[in-house]
Parts: C-alpha cells; sequence; structure tokens
C-alpha cells in the first residue's frame, strides 16, 4: 500500500491530467464543428421542388427593371434624405465605380457624422413609396484620434489631439447577391436570414435582394480629418455583383472584425487583418485557420508538458541557468513590446508564458518565498549542479563574445530611430530587435552542457518536440508568405526564419546519440523441467 502523502499527489496529478484532457477535447470538438459549419457554408444546396421541399426563389429571376440609389443623411430613417448617386436603369450582374463630390451639413462639419443609405428599388419610382425596396444604411464617418504632425515628439501633441475628430470613408463598396439561388425555407442559413425580406404571392414565396455594404474596403490611412471649413468631399461609390457564396463569406468576414473590435483590437491591428483578409481566396483562409489551430494544440500542449515536467523536477543538474534567464527576459520584452500596440486578446497568452518564464526562473535558482515570513530563501546546490553552473558560465562566456557586440553595434545604428521615438519606446525597440536577431542562440548554453555532460535525460522531449514543430510551420508559414507576396517583414524577422530549426536539429542529434541503447537480454539455455515424484 502506499502512503497517504503519495496517494494525494497522485489524485492531484490525476485530475490535472483530466482538466487538461477535457479543455483539449473541448477545443478538438470547436474545431470539428467549425469545419463542419464550413463544409455546410462551402456546400449550400439549392431547394428541390420536386420533393415536396418549401422553397423560396430570388426576386430578381422575374428580371425587374430596378434602380440602385444612394442618399445621404445625418441619422438614418429619422431625417431628410439627399441624392447623391443614381443608376437607372440599374444591372445586378454588372461591375461599375462611380466618383461624386458630397456636400457636407453643417452638423457634421461641426464634429458630427453622416451615413448614407442605399436604396434598390423599382426603376422610376421613389424607394419610399415601394414596397420591395431593399436597403443598407453604413457610416460615411468616423471618429478616430488624429495621429501627431511630423516634427512633434510624443510629449509634445497638439492640443486637443486627444479628443477623437469625426473623419471621412471615401470609399463606399456595395455588394449584392445577383445569384438566381432557391434556397429551402427549412434549411435557411442564419446568416442569410439576417438580410432577407421574404414577399409572398399566393402560394409562391419571394426572397428580396440580398444587400450588403463591404465594411472592409476602407482602411484607416484612407480617412480625411473633417473641419469646419469642409464644405465638399469626395466618395468613390463601387458595385459588384456576388455569388451567395461570397455573400455568406463577406457576411462572415465582416463579423469577426466586429468581434476583434469588441475584443480590444486597435484599427491599425484591424487594417492589417482587413488586408489579408481581402487579399486572400476562401481556400487560403480555411487553410491558415487550420494551421492555426495546429499551432494553438501544440502551445498548448507545450505550455501544460512543461509545467507539469517543472513541477515535479527536483534536481537542476543539467538544466542551463543562463538559458532559462534569457528566456524569461525576451519573453518579458515582448510582452512590454507588444503592450504598447497589441489587443488584450493578444496580449493574455504572451502574459501567461511571461508569467511560466519567470517561475521557471525561481525554480532554477532554488529561490523559495515561504509563506509564513517574507525572506527569500536560497537553497544550496549539490556536486553535480555545481557542475552545471561551470559549464553554464564557460557557455555563456563564449557566447558573450559574439552576441555583446552584435548587439551593442545594432543599438547604435538604431540611434536614428531615437528621433522620432521616446527614450523608453527606442530602448524597448532595440531590445527587442535583439531578442528576435539573437534569441534563437538562447539554447546554446543548453546543447553545450548536454555536449559536456553527454547526456539529454534532464530535459522534456516532449516540450521541446512541440514547440519544434509550432516553430518549424510559423517559419514555413512566415517564408511562404514572404515570397508569395508583397508583404513587407523586418530584417530581424526575416533572418529568424529556420535559425531556431538549427539548433532544434542539433539537440535532436544529441538525443539520438546520448540516448541509453536498451540492453539485449542474455539468450539463457532451455532447461526441461523434471518432475519430482
Amino acid at each position: 500500500m502506499l502512503p497517504s502523502c503519495y496517494s494525494k499527489q497522485a489524485d492531484s496529478s490525476g485530475k490535472r491530467s483530466s482538466i487538461a484532457k477535457l479543455l483539449l477535447g473541448v477545443f478538438v470538438v470547436y474545431m470539428l464543428h467549425t469545419a463542419w459549419l464550413l463544409f455546410g457554408f462551402l456546400n449550400t444546396k439549392p431547394c428541390d421542388g420536386d420533393r415536396g421541399e418549401l422553397c423560396i426563389t430570388s426576386y430578381l429571376t422575374a428580371r425587374p427593371r430596378l434602380q440602385l440609389s444612394v442618399f445621404t443623411c445625418l441619422v438614418p430613417d429619422n431625417s431628410p434624405l439627399n441624392l447623391a448617386v443614381k443608376i437607372d436603369p440599374f444591372d445586378p450582374h454588372s461591375t461599375f465605380e462611380r466618383q461624386v463630390n458630397v456636400s457636407l451639413p453643417e452638423e457634421t462639419r461641426a464634429n458630427g457624422t453622416l451615413y448614407a443609405v442605399v436604396y434598390v428599388h423599382r426603376a422610376a419610382v421613389s424607394p419610399l413609396e415601394d414596397s420591395r425596396e431593399v436597403h443598407y444604411a453604413a457610416q460615411l464617418t468616423t471618429y478616430i484620434t488624429p495621429p501627431p504632425t511630423e516634427g512633434q515628439k510624443d510629449t509634445q501633441k497638439r492640443p486637443g489631439s486627444k479628443n477623437p475628430v469625426s473623419h471621412w470613408r471615401p470609399h463606399l463598396s456595395i455588394n449584392m447577391m445577383s445569384e438566381d439561388f432557391t434556397l429551402n425555407k427549412a434549411g435557411l442559413p442564419s446568416d442569410v436570414r439576417r438580410y432577407m425580406r421574404v414577399s409572398q404571392e399566393g402560394r409562391q414565396m419571394i426572397y428580396l435582394p440580398l444587400l450588403l455594404v463591404n465594411e472592409l474596403s476602407f482602411r484607416v490611412r484612407d480617412l480625411m480629418e473633417i473641419s469646419s471649413d469642409t464644405v465638399q468631399l469626395p466618395l468613390t461609390v463601387s458595385y459588384e455583383g456576388i455569388s451567395l457564396r461570397g455573400f455568406r463569406f463577406w457576411v462572415h468576414l465582416q463579423d469577426m472584425v466586429y468581434s476583434l473590435r469588441q475584443f480590444g483590437f486597435t484599427e491599425e491591428n484591424i487594417d492589417e487583418i482587413k488586408e489579408t483578409l481581402v487579399g486572400s481566396n476562401l481556400y487560403l483562409l480555411v487553410l491558415t485557420a487550420f494551421i492555426t489551430a495546429l499551432q494553438l494544440i501544440c502551445e498548448f500542449l507545450a505550455l501544460k508538458n512543461d509545467i507539469s515536467s517543472w513541477r515535479k523536477k527536483k534536481s537542476m543538474a543539467g538544466m542551463s541557468r543562463k538559458s532559462v534567464l534569457w528566456r524569461s527576459l525576451s519573453t518579458l520584452l515582448i510582452f512590454l513590446h507588444l503592450l504598447e500596440e497589441t489587443s488584450l486578446l493578444v496580449l493574455l497568452p504572451v502574459g501567461l508564458g511571461a508569467c511560466v518564464e519567470v517561475w521557471k526562473v525561481f525554480k532554477v535558482f532554488k529561490i523559495l518565498l515561504p509563506c509564513k515570513s517574507n525572506k527569500l530563501h536560497v537553497n544550496k546546490v549539490d556536486e553535480e549542479e555545481r557542475k552545471t553552473v561551470e559549464y553554464d558560465t564557460q557557455a555563456s562566456r563564449y557566447l558573450s563574445y559574439l552576441v555583446y557586440p552584435l548587439c551593442i553595434s545594432g543599438a547604435v545604428f538604431s540611434l536614428a530611430y531615437l528621433r522620432q521615438k521616446s527614450y523608453y519606446s527606442w530602448l524597448i525597440n532595440s531590445l527587442v530587435t535583439g531578442v528576435y536577431a539573437f534569441g534563437f542562440l538562447s539554447m546554446a548554453p543548453q546543447l553545450f552542457i548536454n555536449h559536456k555532460l553527454k547526456s539529454v535525460s534532464h530535459l522534456q522531449g516532449t516540450v521541446l518536440m512541440y514547440r519544434g514543430v509550432n516553430t518549424l510551420i510559423s517559419d514555413l508559414c512566415s517564408c511562404a508568405s514572404f515570397f508569395s507576396s508583397s508583404a513587407s517583414f523586418s530584417s530581424s524577422h526575416q533572418l529568424s526564419c529556420f535559425r531556431d530549426e538549427l539548433l532544434f536539429f542539433l539537440y535532436l542529434y544529441q538525443r539520438r546519440r546520448y540516448s541509453a541503447k536498451p540492453r539485449r537480454r542474455e539468450s539463457v539455455p532451455h532447461t526441461k523441467k523434471v518432475k519430482t515424484q
């Protein structure tokens, strides 16, 4: 029988493993559900009336003569409409672009708002008198904090710049489903149902055109500040007819961007995501989502196994103190760098990883903080750990001959950056650039210790495997994006591709060379048993 303390530890470890398996199972089920939704999204079946299904046909099947009108107003459905664009006759299958000048009312010039209301209605009939009209309201203005002018420092912004100012959106992109698609009332998708208006003629049900204003078309860099002297501003109105699949695609993308904005993403980060989404096709986005899910699973498993192995670790023989300390400082620097320009959704996993790395520093240096007293206690190291510290110091000294001159020269070279940013921003950016450029060398002291000790048993191979696969996937995607598109990456990011894998492959070589080979069983001659009478 095991003692009670061992049984309690086994029960607690079993509970932790069951919770981790439960979370992983929930994530896998969520990803399978998302894959099933994507499959249904890509394979929307038309309605078959011969089988007795209740079908809803498109209003565009009868080829009515339509007109597209764009009005401006202060408040949708509650203020006078001013006609800005009129397309008569309007062909839903066509593609066009018009440039007009929009007059701004006094309320808009006084830091107010302005809306555009897009109507699709019967030609030669007012949209207010047409019972089968469809309309969509979109904002032509948005409130953002204006950036500081050139030559001004962060501490010397112009007066009033902290208050949001009304800006003009110079692009209005209109999409409408022009496909003649018959929908099944029983299996109507929820994303289509939100934009659908149904009209019934006897037993026949007709759905009106599905209209959408594409919010992904405008960028923050295209916004124009509205001042009190601004009388007119240009507006580019574009239209494109799309299929049902394309309509649902844009609806889901706009919902995703709205969710990111609610999670605290800045408009600059959302602009980068918009460019990625708009410039990619549907299949590439599905592949990106699959790769992201795979990376999340690998990162979760690596973090879980890492915490579990370090909790059970009693001896720090073979563990590089400098590597653990360097990794902790690097994670904290990246967290401080992202703190200024990233949302809370991205900061949470990075902050959790930083906390785990700081906890490792306390473990590897054997720093204890008892609950009853506030004094720090440092435990003594044994002979094997003292030998590890000597090897670690020797490897760090050799590594410093290469890293320190490179980091100092990089910081001096980035002094030109100081003219545009504060001292704090320059310091953080210089340190983060050094982490990106030479952070891969943090594993070098650990490899040196493995070589001296002729062993890798002190390392958690599962954690390194998960992180190695995750890093390899990230580098493959980064290099593929760099060579296949005109996306701009920093020089440090370009250099970081496939450098971590070089040291990881060295670790795999050490693991194969220093692993203990299983002994073969010695052959024992077979002897017959003699029965005793």
